[in-house]
């Protein structure tokens, strides 16, 4: 009977101790192993949230989230297309669920994207006749979109991107409709009304590419100058858009350390690591660029061989620990997503390919280098 009741606390303990590892929640004695708490004290740890989670249906992604991070931003609900897709028409259904979800957990909570050339509806920029719109008209209507969607949520979101991606890899000005009717003064004129709609805000200019040098040079240019004008500016945001080859680490590092000196705060936004194939070299991360599919492109749809594993791992933690060098300067750094599955990057470039470019699989169990980031970062000083 004794030794039949050893044998049963074992298996209970031997259970007890597989189900904390199951679910991404791993102890460390009495510890839980969680990156949040890893990262606390450095940087917050952020995840970018789709319509499943938003609307509750994704409990598994929620979990994650609720364990792992606690900062969040919408990935596509709160940009200006989504919001007022005819003029003076507000849909802020998803939007308002995503602040109350935040609100409900306590989340740091980042509004993506006020102004981008990208997703913003074409009645922005024309009249009834299609023709473009004046830039007193078009600097109104930003006005208008922007001090309604910031005035909502005063006080509640923390932060904002204000503007996105108008910066050309050569560090020129991209020729978007914004700028060709308003010119340089149209970033100007969007963060000036952000302030103003909430003075407490953090506003913040994000891009993809950021560890071009030409790019870099041209960020740096425009903040400078905003700054001179007396602009309202808090942090720029890097997109972590990365491949197993390419940035170099040493260049993102310049990116972090020339933005630095700005007397912003630098953010890792949109952090995710593609394993596949690019059809060219450095696509950097323009919605615009679509490429036909073809079978090579997308050569791991039964999973990952080992030596990719070995190298996605490697360049993962390569990374974050020049993240942990610079916590000083760093705010947060946010993943792209919460599981694979999540990923804009399984169709993009090319649609319909599997990749797997998140921390955590597609059956919401953490990657082995998860450990291996939150060891590091425990023992960083």
């Amino acid at each position: 009977m004794k030794t039949f009741g050893l044998l049963k606390i074992l298996t209970l303990s031997s259970l007890f101790l597989l189900f904390s590892f199951s679910f991404g929640e791993r102890k460390y004695g009495n510890e839980e192993l969680l990156l949040k708490s890893a990262f606390e004290g450095k940087f917050l740890f952020g995840a970018a949230l789709n319509h499943r989670h938003i609307n509750g249906t994704d409990k598994k992604g929620l979990e994650l989230l609720r364990q792992h991070f606690n900062s969040i931003v919408a990935e596509n609900v709160m940009k200006s297309g989504p919001l007022q897709p005819t003029e003076g028409n507000f849909n802020f259904t998803m939007a308002d669920r995503f602040v109350e979800l935040g609100m409900e957990g306590n989340y740091h909570m980042v509004g993506h994207t006020l102004i981008w050339h990208s997703q913003a509806p074409k009645w922005f920029f024309t009249d009834d006749e299609g023709n473009d719109v004046s830039p007193e008209v078009l600097t109104q209507r930003m006005k208008d979109h922007i001090y309604t969607v910031v005035g909502r949520y005063k006080g509640k979101i923390n932060g904002w991107d204000v503007v996105n991606e108008t910066i050309l890899d050569d560090g020129s000005w991209r020729n978007s409709k914004f700028y060709q009717i308003l010119g340089e003064d149209f970033v100007k004129l969007a963060f000036q009304f952000a302030h103003e709609a909430d003075p407490d805000a953090e506003l913040y200019y994000n891009d993809y590419s950021m560890a071009n040098p030409g790019k870099r040079e041209g960020v740096v240019k425009m903040v400078k100058n905003l700054q001179e004008q007396g602009v309202p500016i808090h942090g720029i945001g890097m997109q972590g858009h990365i491949g197993l080859d390419y940035p170099t680490v040493e260049e993102f590092e310049k990116s972090i350390l020339a933005f630095s000196k700005l007397g912003v705060s630098v953010m890792i936004t949109e952090l995710d690591l593609t394993v596949l194939p690019a059809p060219r070299r450095d696509m950097g991360a323009d919605l615009a660029t679509n490429v036909e599919y073809q079978q090579y492109l997308n050569p791991f749809t039964e999973g990952l061989p080992e030596d990719v594993k070995r190298k996605f791992d490697q360049r993962y933690i390569e990374f974050f620990k020049l993240f942990l060098k610079h916590h000083d300067k760093i705010s947060r750094v946010t993943l792209w997503g919460i599981q694979d599955g999540d990923s804009w990057k399984n169709g993009w470039p090319v649609r319909g390919r599997t990749d797997y470019p998140l921390l955590f699989n597609r059956d919401y169990t953490p990657k082995p280098v998860v450990n291996e980031i939150i060891n590091m970062a425990r023992a960083h000083q």
